[in-house]
C-alpha cells in the first residue's frame, strides 16, 4: 500500500447512514475501507452515491447510524469534529475577508491560543508549502479562485492533522486552472506526507491524483484499486461505464464480436482503425464496420462505428498527423477495427444499468 507507513490512517468497518424519511434513505450501505498513512486516497462517484456522506461521518459532522470510524488506530466514531485529527478543505473556500490571507491560515492556531510567535512561524511555513508565500499580506479579495483555494489548504495544513480531507475542493475552478491545480496539490501532498482523502465525482480527476480510488455506487464501495486497475479491470459494468467511457457488450453481441460469454468490455483507445482489409497485426481480432458519427476533440477524435448485426462501438484515436477537416470526410466509410483478446475484460452483470458505457442493443 502506498504511504509512509504500514499504519492505518483510517479505517471504516461496516458504516452505515440512513437518513429518516418515508422511506428511509440509505446513504451508505456499510462501507469497510482502509486508507494508509501518507496515501492520497480518492473517492469518486456520481452525485447521491454516498461518498460526500462518508467524508462528513469520517470528519464527524454526521453520526453514523452504525459502524465504526478509526483514524490512527483510535476509535472516534463518537467523538466530536474538534477531537478528531482531522481537517476538512471545502469547495467554497470558507475564507473570512476582512483578514489577510496570513491571519486566515493563522486563526485556528489563534483559537487553540498557540503563541504568536510559534503561530506566526507555521503559517508561514503553511503558506510556503502552498505556493504563497509572498502573499501574505494580501486580502482573499485580491486573489485568484486557484490562489484562494491554496489559501484554505494552508490553513488545512497549519493544524498539521493526520488526515486531510478535501470535499470537491476543486469544482468551483475552471478546466484550465483544475488542471493546474491538480498538479500542484499532488505535489503539495506528497511534500508535506499526510494522508489526502479527496472526494470526487470527476474521473479523470482521480485517475490524475490518487495512489487508489474507492467508486461508489448507491451507498456501496463497487471496487477499490489503483488507477490502472480501476480503469484497465474494472469488477462491475457500472465501474467500466462511470470511470471513462467503455464499449459494453453482453449475451450474443458479446459471442459473436469478442467470442465471450456473458458482459465484456472494451476501452475505445484500444481498438485501432484500418481501412477495409487492412492487414491486422499477430493475435489481433477484427471486425468490419462502417462509421456512424466523427467527433473531433483536438488531440484525439472519438468514431461511432456501427458493426453488423446492430452492435455500435466506440473508438478513439490520436490526432496526431490528422486535422478536423480530415477525419470529417470520414464519416460514412467502411473501417475495419482491431483488437487484442487481453484488453476485453469480463465484467459481472450489475442490477443496475452502467451510468456511461456505451451498450449493444
Amino acid at each position: 500500500m502506498p504511504g509512509q507507513s504500514t499504519e492505518l490512517a483510517v479505517r471504516l468497518r461496516g458504516l452505515r447512514k440512513v437518513f429518516p424519511g418515508t422511506p428511509p434513505v440509505v446513504a451508505v450501505a456499510g462501507a469497510d475501507l482502509d486508507i494508509g498513512d501518507g496515501e492520497f486516497f480518492s473517492m469518486l462517484g456520481p452525485s447521491g452515491s454516498g461518498k460526500t456522506t462518508v467524508l462528513r461521518m469520517i470528519a464527524g459532522f454526521e453520526e453514523p447510524t452504525s459502524g465504526s470510524v478509526e483514524l490512527g488506530g483510535r476509535d472516534v466514531t463518537k467523538r466530536p469534529p474538534y477531537q478528531r485529527d482531522v481537517n476538512t478543505v471545502f469547495q467554497d473556500y470558507a475564507l473570512f475577508p476582512h483578514l489577510s490571507v496570513l491571519e486566515n491560515v493563522e486563526y485556528g492556531l489563534r483559537v487553540k491560543k498557540v503563541a504568536k510567535p510559534e503561530r506566526r512561524q507555521r503559517a508561514m511555513a503553511a503558506l510556503e508549502q502552498a505556493r504563497l508565500g509572498d502573499f501574505g499580506s494580501r486580502r482573499p479579495g485580491q486573489l485568484s479562485g486557484g490562489q484562494r483555494q491554496r489559501v484554505a489548504l494552508a490553513r488545512a495544513l497549519v493544524n498539521r492533522p493526520r488526515v486531510l480531507l478535501l470535499d470537491e475542493p476543486l469544482g468551483a475552478l475552471d478546466l484550465k486552472l483544475r488542471e493546474q491545480m491538480q498538479v500542484e496539490l499532488k505535489a503539495i501532498q506528497r511534500e508535506v506526507g499526510i494522508t489526502f482523502l479527496f472526494v470526487t465525482h470527476d474521473q479523470e480527476e482521480a485517475l490524475t491524483l490518487s495512489d487508489r480510488i474507492a467508486v461508489f455506487n448507491n451507498g456501496r464501495i463497487e471496487q477499490i484499486g489503483t488507477a490502472a486497475e480501476v480503469y484497465e479491470k474494472p469488477t462491475s459494468a457500472f465501474v467500466a461505464g462511470f470511470v471513462g467511457t467503455s464499449n459494453l457488450l453482453r449475451g450474443e453481441a458479446s459471442k459473436a464480436l469478442f467470442g465471450r460469454d456473458g458482459s465484456n468490455s472494451i476501452r475505445p483507445e484500444k481498438l485501432r482503425l484500418l481501412p477495409v482489409g487492412g492487414e491486422t497485426r499477430s493475435g489481433e481480432r477484427h471486425a468490419d464496420g462502417r462509421i456512424a458519427e466523427v467527433v473531433y476533440a483536438g488531440p484525439n477524435t472519438r468514431f461511432v462505428i456501427d458493426l453488423p448485426a446492430g452492435t455500435r462501438l466506440i473508438a478513439l484515436q490520436q490526432n496526431d498527423s490528422s486535422t478536423s477537416a480530415d477525419v470529417a470526410t470520414m464519416r460514412g466509410t467502411g473501417v475495419r477495427l482491431a483488437w487484442r483478446d487481453e484488453h476485453v475484460v469480463n465484467v459481472p452483470n450489475d442490477a443496475q444499468q452502467p451510468l456511461s458505457a456505451l451498450e449493444a442493443p
